[in-house]
């Protein structure tokens, strides 16, 4: 390992628990612990896992102009957020490429905004570009762990109260362990579960009270990407890319309404005229979930193909659903052939694979709406 690779302030804890480190995006971070993937995939599924998320991006915006430049960069309501309300979104380009995805929160005064760790500096020159003289924009250097699984709420309640009052895409500031700390009632498993922001002298000291309780395991990269796939989530610069739209990537759902042709705020982001003809006329190619007969993963970069033989997209993640039991996928194929249950076959070691086009997520999300 080289050592210009960044480490978060939990680096010394994964070492001591037996975590497997690799390079990602900058940082060296935990792939595994001797838990094993499966094992800790199911861990969260079924009680709760602590993931180390510290390298993404955290970005907070004090300023009343803050929100209405910010939605110039998206196509999402960002101004009519009331403070505590957190809502997705997506910085576009000219084309109507996806540059990256990201989360906003309103907070009083302003904004707080996490962005992906491969894109963070991108990300961060964006929003400081659009950002008029009475903006702050301050780059916040926090760890942000992640509570992900059904026993969150009650783990994360014995250290405040407040946290259980939450509800999905939430945010607020409570106190944990005489620190006060940012909290989203969201995350990337498909489960319920918790954001934290806190201070990076803090993170060790919390990280170890949350791990105290039986209930919590940490987890990995590695789970936490079959995670994400078997709740449908997308990962940038895989799922999403420049190359990709919001409507070719089945997000139509994150344009919000009052953005969107005929809304009151219609328009005004980058590639917004692209984004309305597709919206109109449709698109000719669509992410998809994808189902492999058998037990045998088709991974990223897996050619697709119809009865043909003619190729008809490719395969953008894809693992094995421990929950699941089977292998998983998801990927861009043609319009003709992104109906439900349309069978396509991967390209596998020389070998044609059937695959069902299946909707998404492979495993019922359970986020707490209250």
């Amino acid at each position: 390992m080289t050592n210009t690779l960044n480490k978060t302030a939990l680096f010394d804890l994964h070492v001591e628990q037996g975590a497997k480190m690799v390079p990602f995006a900058g940082y060296s971070m935990p792939v595994q612990y001797p838990l094993g993937v499966l094992k800790e995939h199911l861990q969260t599924r079924e009680k709760a896992g602590l993931f180390d998320v510290s390298h993404m991006g955290q970005v907070k915006l004090t300023g009343e102009a803050a929100a209405a430049a910010l939605e110039k960069l998206v196509p999402v309501d960002i101004i009519g957020l009331k403070p505590g309300q957190q809502r997705y979104a997506f910085f576009t380009n000219e084309k109507g490429g996806i540059l990256d995805d990201l989360m906003v929160c309103a907070i009083e005064g302003g904004l707080l905004v996490v962005v992906n760790a491969a894109c963070k500096q991108q990300d961060i020159a964006l929003i400081k570009g659009a950002m008029p003289e009475s903006v702050e924009v301050e780059v916040l250097d926090r760890a942000l762990l992640a509570l992900q699984g059904p026993s969150a709420a009650k783990v994360l309640s014995a250290l405040c109260a407040d946290a259980a009052d939450m509800v999905f895409m939430q945010g607020r500031y409570l106190d944990l362990l005489g620190e006060s700390c940012f909290v989203t009632r969201s995350g990337y498993s498909g489960e319920d579960g918790y954001e934290i922001s806190v201070s990076s002298a803090h993170a060790d000291t919390l990280a170890k009270t949350l791990l105290a309780h039986e209930e919590v395991e940490l987890i990995g990269l590695g789970a936490r990407d079959s995670l994400r796939l078997e709740a449908g989530l997308c990962l940038y610069g895989h799922d999403l890319t420049t190359e990709t739209t919001p409507v070719e990537g089945s997000l139509l759902w994150g344009i919000s309404k009052n953005r969107r042709p005929g809304g009151e705020r219609e328009g005004g982001f980058p590639g917004a005229d692209v984004i309305f003809k597709q919206i109109a006329d449709g698109v000719s190619k669509k992410r998809v979930g994808l189902l492999p007969q058998g037990r045998a993963p088709i991974r990223e970069g897996v050619e697709l193909y119809s009865a043909e033989d003619k190729k008809i997209g490719v395969v953008t993640s894809g693992g094995f659903g421990g929950t699941f039991g089977k292998a998983v996928a998801m990927g861009y194929v043609d319009i003709a052939h992104a109906a439900l249950e349309t069978e396509v076959f991967a390209l596998l070691r020389g070998k044609k694979v059937p695959v069902t086009v299946s909707k998404m997520p492979f495993v019922p999300q359970r986020y707490y709406r209250g």
